[in-house]
């Protein structure tokens, strides 16, 4: 099955309030986003669509930028639950009308979180609101995916990133902090940048979730609440396997081998194998009361 993938931005005007309010805002986000997806999904597709957010709220140089990646399924689940409807294999949803359509639900959204003082609003607030609905908002839709396995590389990878990764660190020494970063207005360029530690911190924690909020979130037919039904039924209407092969446990030589490229049946001095490891002989009596090991033999096949 392939999936799509869309980009839900919200405005750099709305960045100071956000952060002020990250709790309520940014569950309103996902809120307006999750909302669009499911109209769109009821009135163009006929049916229940499913998807998974991930919420990112940083750009290259570390700054404030609010935005939902969804991953979502190119076709819904029938209303009925007795058919799958295919959406069409280039296209999902018209973007300039999920933008109307998130801007909409957002902003009316906020106004109401203002009104019952969920969310102290501004002063001027009617002056933003005009300049908010004056703005397109951007609705980002990338290439979909190729499969499923495609998704599940882009998931395990993107899920779980922080504000900066620690290879885009390329020097920190006497309170400077210099890091790469793409420029997005000259083609994607990588540049560098030097901040003093201060701001860097400073810019850094803008990204700090507030305690247990959940920033990947699941929505139609992949809801946690009833995932375990409609999945099934959509895999059943697909003729896919409802469960998936089983898998025998990995040794530790296996696991070493994929994550750090050792191999543990190799010897690392002189490359022969198979190296044979034989159990340590138990500590001494003295050496145990101090915490050392004894004198053991070296066992080494080579």
């Amino acid at each position: 099955m392939p999936y799509f993938h869309l980009v839900f931005t919200v405005p750099h005007a709305l960045n100071t309030l956000i952060l002020a309010h990250k709790r309520p805002l940014l569950t309103l986000l996902f809120n307006a986003a999750s909302q669009t997806l499911v109209q769109f999904g009821h009135r163009n597709l006929g049916g229940q669509i499913g998807c998974t957010m991930v919420l990112h709220t940083w750009d290259q140089t570390l700054g404030a930028h609010f935005h939902v990646h969804c991953v979502i399924a190119a076709g819904a689940l029938a209303t009925n639950g007795e058919r799958w409807i295919e959406a069409a294999p280039r296209f999902l949803f018209p973007v300039r009308a999920l933008s109307t359509v998130f801007r909409g639900k957002f902003c009316a959204a906020l106004a109401q979180a203002g009104s019952i003082g969920a969310v102290p609003l501004p002063e001027g607030f009617a002056q933003l609101r005009n300049q908010l609905y004056a703005k397109e908002w951007v609705v980002y839709a990338k290439a979909p995916f190729a499969g499923p396995a495609h998704v599940l590389d882009y998931v395990g990878r993107y899920t779980h990133r922080v504000a900066i990764a620690n290879h885009r660190l390329l020097d920190v020494r006497d309170g400077w902090v210099r890091f790469a970063y793409r420029n997005r207005r000259q083609d994607n360029r990588v540049q560098t940048m030097t901040l003093d530690a201060d701001e860097c911190i400073r810019r850094f924690l803008l990204h700090v979730l507030p305690r247990s909020f959940m920033r990947i979130r699941h929505y139609g037919f992949l809801a946690n609440r009833h995932k375990a039904q409609t999945l099934r039924r959509c895999q059943d209407l697909l003729g896919q396997p409802t469960d998936p092969p089983r898998r025998s446990p990995k040794s530790v030589v296996q696991w070493m081998q994929e994550v750090t490229g050792i191999d543990l049946t190799q010897c690392p001095h002189c490359g022969s194998r198979p190296l044979v490891r034989l159990p340590l002989p138990p500590l001494s009596t003295r050496a145990a009361s101090r915490g050392t090991p004894g004198e053991v033999p070296i066992d080494d096949s080579s």
